[in-house]
């Protein structure tokens, strides 16, 4: 069997999925929103401008950063459901590697993120917030590397989950700390020393900044992008690639009935 043939079918059926769920996709929309006119007015008022930049207008990589984690996460939550429900012993049992699995489920999260960060891009751009000075290059670019990050965080936490109530736990545990510890609420190098070092390690600070640098720039006030483009890329694609591995390697040691017997233990139990 052709390795493309098993990715298509599971992007063709995640995103099937996803537009059928209006409701998903509407929650994507007023979540970065509520983030932007009502935690952004709040601060902005508080703080001010700085160089003639207001921090709703900071926010905005932020919120680009939040819809594509919070979606990317979500949409790794379908592994967990196919766990449970059966699908997965059939991918499993297969004529193809594992990690091709993986790699679908991967391109199926990153793409939902894209496409709900796409949607948010364009309220935006209809708001002002997205205008001229933008580095459409790079922003196109900054979603990719982003998207396909945060599918990698939400394919590690899939991949180490039986069951949907566990991954949901997990998730709130991962997801507020990678989001709150980056740069997408405030300059990574304006951070105390121990909260600046654990933003350095979080691959999705630099997601965030990717996206800084096609929204706003490198700034003389420190209220724009903290790192370097290529190393924000470089970061992105070297923990893309782990992630991969990593996952890829936790799916080759599901048996192929391990699905099945942890539903027919689940019953009896229940």
């Amino acid at each position: 069997m052709m390795p493309w043939r098993p990715v298509y079918a599971v992007l063709e059926r995640e995103v099937v999925r996803m537009f059928r769920q209006r409701t998903r996709l509407v929650a994507a929309m007023v979540r970065p929103l509520i983030w932007l006119f009502v935690i952004g007015a709040g601060f902005g008022a508080v703080l001010g401008q700085a160089s003639g930049l207001s921090y709703q207008q900071f926010l905005v990589p932020g919120v680009l950063g939040m819809t594509m984690l919070f979606g990317a996460m979500l949409a790794a939550l379908t592994v967990v459901y196919d766990k449970e429900s059966g699908v997965m012993r059939m991918l499993i049992v297969a004529p193809f590697a594992h990690y091709w699995i993986v790699i679908g489920k991967m391109l199926a999260a990153a793409l939902a993120a894209i496409l709900q960060a796409l949607l948010l891009m364009l309220v935006l751009a209809l708001l002002g917030y997205v205008g001229q000075e933008t580095r459409f290059g790079v922003l196109v670019l900054g979603l990719i590397a982003t998207s396909l990050a945060c599918a990698g965080i939400g394919m590690l936490v899939a991949a180490f989950t039986r069951t949907l109530d566990n991954f949901a736990a997990i998730m709130n545990f991962v997801i507020f700390p990678v989001f709150f510890l980056s740069g997408s609420l405030y300059p990574v190098n304006q951070l105390p020393a121990l909260l600046k070092a654990v933003a350095l390690a979080n691959p999705y600070t630099y997601g965030v900044d990717l996206l800084k640098h096609a929204t706003l720039g490198v700034l003389s006030s420190g209220m724009g992008a903290d790192f370097p483009l290529a190393m924000d890329l470089a970061v992105l694609a070297g923990f893309t690639l782990a992630a991969l591995i990593v996952a890829s390697w936790r799916f080759s040691q599901e048996s192929a009935y391990e699905p099945m017997i942890h539903i027919l233990t689940g019953k009896r139990g229940g």
